[in-house]
């Protein structure tokens, strides 16, 4: 919902304002940058400011605007506005107007809140504003109001800086987290089903670019497998049109199909050894600090915590796991919200690399036995041979989400 005329979008931020006033500014002035390359990449024109505290949108077209900046990771909520001179007089005049177009009955409440230096307080900004409100509904739509500050039916908000005030009726919620860009880059396994996409938007949202990696699994994958993987990081590219998520893709098919005809029951924990030491050579290559998979504890028989403490030592990166704890159908929700889980739901194919009676709590010991003795040279060749599958944001099918962003 939109005050009349809105012209501007308030857009706040919550990790971000905890920091020190040169680390928070340098934040801000990224977030700024990351909103303004959202609106651009969605064609929504209008100009982006940084003030303490806040980032502020310019835009004729505040709804779509408002819709752009929740997109951007740090921010926590954002509001379509109107922009009003810092005075009573023009504050009441906008609550009126405001009033006349929205408020239709039921209870309502005017939350203000005002910094600067002015000759009214907040308080004051609360009270004027909502008998400027009671006036309207008794005076021209012939209804009784009611004010109920606890849980109104109906709410307008006004802020107060120092040049200027918003009037708006709505927060939209953000990812939260910090601005993309903030951190250092890790290397993202994607296979492309459902849990890998999820825990790349996850480290995204704390401020680190990914780089996405997709291992191409010969005849245990194939093109739909591959396709998959390149759809939901091209959906997860429009939350970052201004960072490089081209795919590199790695041709592992070779050397998995060894894997499968060389070892029995600890097969996949060695095909995740494999995988890392893939991600780790990808990291070093393009500056990444760390990999990121999707693995959660328990989800699938290799990813019990016994077998992750077998598997992890054959990196030197730390390897992160974002969904460690999640539940299955809490990552399906975050995929439905983020938009990744319409492309995410063929059948995975190393699913059909695993042993009938796969390996559920080895020790590193058992698991370095029976690897091949160059499995490490496998990854290195690989890697090597990675090539880059562009990846254009713009391409993706349209498909909104099924809930609001995680």
């Amino acid at each position: 919902m939109l005050p009349p005329d809105a012209d501007a979008v308030l857009v706040r931020h919550g990790d971000v304002g905890v920091k020190s006033s040169s680390v928070q500014a340098g934040m801000e002035r990224t977030l700024r940058d990351n909103v303004a390359a959202l609106m651009e990449d969605r064609g929504v024109s209008g100009t982006v400011e940084r003030e303490l505290g806040r980032v502020i949108v310019r835009s004729e077209d505040a709804d779509a605007a408002a819709d752009a900046a929740t997109d951007a990771f740090g921010v926590v909520s954002a509001s379509p506005a109107r922009t009003v001179p810092p005075d009573l007089d023009a504050i009441r005049d906008v609550l009126a107007e405001t009033a006349r177009e929205h408020y239709d009955g039921g209870t309502f409440a005017v939350r203000a809140r005002r910094t600067g230096e002015h000759d009214f307080t907040s308080h004051d900004v609360g009270q004027d504003g909502g008998q400027t409100i009671w006036n309207v509904a008794e005076d021209e739509k012939e209804f009784a109001p009611e004010v109920d500050l606890d849980d109104p039916d109906w709410e307008v908000s006004v802020e107060v800086r120092e040049e200027e005030a918003f009037v708006f009726l709505e927060k939209r919620e953000g990812p939260g987290g910090l601005p993309l860009g903030t951190q250092a880059p890790f290397v993202a396994l994607v296979s492309g089903g459902i849990d890998s996409p999820v825990a790349a938007w996850e480290a995204m949202k704390r401020g680190s670019p990914v780089i996405p990696v997709y291992l191409d699994l010969g005849p245990y994958g194939g093109p739909d497998h591959e396709a998959r993987a390149v759809e939901t990081v091209r959906r997860l590219s429009r939350y970052a049109p201004n960072f490089d998520m081209d795919l590199r893709r790695v041709p592992a098919g070779p050397h998995v199909q060894k894997l499968g005809e060389q070892t029995g029951r600890t097969r996949m924990l060695h095909y995740r050894r494999f995988m890392y030491r893939v991600a780790e050579h990808v990291a070093e290559a393009e500056g990444g600090v760390g990999i990121v998979t999707g693995e959660a504890i328990g989800q699938k028989s290799s990813q019990t915590a016994t077998n992750f403490a077998a598997v992890d030592r054959a990196a030197a990166l730390p390897i992160h796991r974002p969904l460690l704890t999640w539940d299955k159908h809490d990552i399906i929700d975050a995929a439905k919200a983020i938009g990744t889980f319409q492309d995410a739901t063929m059948n995975v194919g190393c699913n059909r690399l695993a042993p009938d009676q796969p390996a559920t709590a080895t020790k590193f010991p058992m698991v370095k036995s029976a690897e091949p003795d160059d499995l490490f040279e496998w990854a290195a060749e690989a890697a090597e041979n990675a090539d880059v599958v562009s990846v254009d944001p713009a391409d993706a099918v349209d498909a909104e989400p099924e809930e609001s962003t995680p």
